[in-house]
C-alpha cells in the first residue's frame, strides 16, 4: 500500500521527498542532473541543474551532486553514500528531453544496487501530459518516491509526494512530525484534484494525447525549425537562436497563441496545450504558429 502526503506545490513535494529519502537512508548525498528543474525553494534550489540559478543564493544545502542525464557512464557515480537520485521523468526545462528506456531502467537498477532511493519528479510530466497518466509508465520502472503538482489541481494549488507506507512511516518518529504543512490536503484543492482525475479517466483524455500530439507535431514542420521534440503534449520547437525563438513567441501572442520558452533552453518554443484541446483547435494553433514563424523569419 502507498501513502500520499499532500502539500501545496511542486517545490514542497520535492522538498518532502528528499527529506524522506535522507530520513530513510541516513545518508546526506542527493544526486540530481544538469539542466534539471525541481522548484525554487531553498532545498530544491540546491539541486537545480544550472549554476546561474544557484549562485546568488549560496550557501546552499550541502551534499548535492550533479550528473549528466541520459548518460550510462554517469551511473557509476551513484554510490552507497547516495541518499537518493531525483530525476524528471522527462526533462522539461532542458527543452523536452525524454530519457532512453534502457537508461532509466539502468538508473532504477543502480539505485536498488546501492540502496539509494529513486525519486521521479512528475510535476510537469504527470497527470496525462505525456500520454500516460504517469510519465514513468512509458519506461517500465517504478520509483521509490514520486512527486506530482501542476496539472493535478486543475489550476488550484496542490502537490503530493507518494511512497510506500513502509517508507512514509519514517516520518512518524524522531521527530514525531517528520514533515508538516499548514494547507496541504486543503479540502477545496483536494476536491479539485479528485475532479481532475475523474475527468481524465472517465472522458479518456489521456488516451487522446498521443494521437493529438502527433497531429500537432506533424503540422509544425518548417525550414527554420531545427527539431520538433515531444513526449505527448510536452512539446518543443527548437530554433537555431534564442533571438528567433523570442520573435516567434511575440508573433504567436499577437495571433492569440500564448507560449514561452524553457528556463535552460531559451532557443526552444514551449508548446503545452490543455488535454481537452480539439482537433479543430490543434489545426488552428498549428496554422498560427507557422504564420508566426513566417513573420519572424521574413
Amino acid at each position: 500500500l502507498n501513502s500520499v502526503y499532500f502539500v501545496n506545490s511542486g517545490s514542497e513535494a520535492n522538498e518532502g521527498a528528499i527529506k524522506l529519502a535522507k530520513r530513510v537512508t541516513g545518508r546526506m548525498e542527493v544526486v540530481a542532473f544538469h539542466k534539471a528543474y525541481h522548484g525554487s525553494t531553498h532545498g530544491v534550489l540546491s539541486i537545480i541543474g544550472e549554476e546561474s540559478f544557484r549562485r546568488n543564493y549560496r550557501p546552499l544545502v550541502p551534499g548535492a551532486r550533479f550528473l549528466h542525464y541520459n548518460q550510462h557512464e554517469e551511473l557509476a557515480k551513484i554510490t552507497e553514500k547516495t541518499a537518493c537520485v531525483i530525476a524528471e521523468t522527462v526533462q522539461a526545462e532542458a527543452g523536452v528531453r525524454p530519457p532512453d528506456t534502457e537508461w532509466l531502467q539502468a538508473l532504477r537498477h543502480r539505485c536498488t544496487e546501492v540502496g539509494a532511493l529513486l525519486i521521479l519528479d512528475e510535476i510537469q510530466a504527470g497527470f496525462g501530459r505525456t500520454g500516460k497518466l504517469f510519465g514513468f509508465e512509458h519506461y517500465g520502472v517504478v520509483p521509490d518516491i514520486v512527486t506530482f503538482a501542476k496539472g493535478m489541481g486543475g489550476g488550484l494549488p496542490i502537490g503530493v509526494f507518494v511512497a510506500s507506507r513502509e517508507l512514509m512511516q519514517h516520518f512518524t518518529d524522531n521527530p514525531v512530525l517528520g514533515h508538516i504543512t499548514t494547507f496541504g490536503g486543503n479540502a477545496v484543492c483536494c476536491a479539485a484534484a479528485e475532479a481532475v482525475l475523474q475527468t481524465l479517466l472517465q472522458e479518456k483524455l489521456v488516451e487522446q494525447v498521443a494521437p493529438k500530439a502527433q497531429r500537432l507535431a506533424g503540422q509544425l514542420q518548417h525550414d527554420a525549425v531545427k527539431e520538433v521534440r515531444h513526449k505527448g503534449f510536452l512539446m518543443t520547437l527548437e530554433f537555431p537562436t534564442t533571438e528567433l525563438n523570442f520573435k516567434v513567441i511575440d508573433e504567436c501572442i499577437k495571433r492569440g497563441v500564448i507560449t514561452d520558452w524553457f528556463l535552460f533552453a531559451d532557443n526552444c518554443l514551449r508548446i503545452a496545450p490543455p488535454l481537452i484541446i480539439t482537433e479543430e483547435e490543434i489545426d488552428w494553433a498549428a496554422e498560427k504558429i507557422l504564420e508566426s514563424i513566417e513573420a519572424a523569419t521574413a
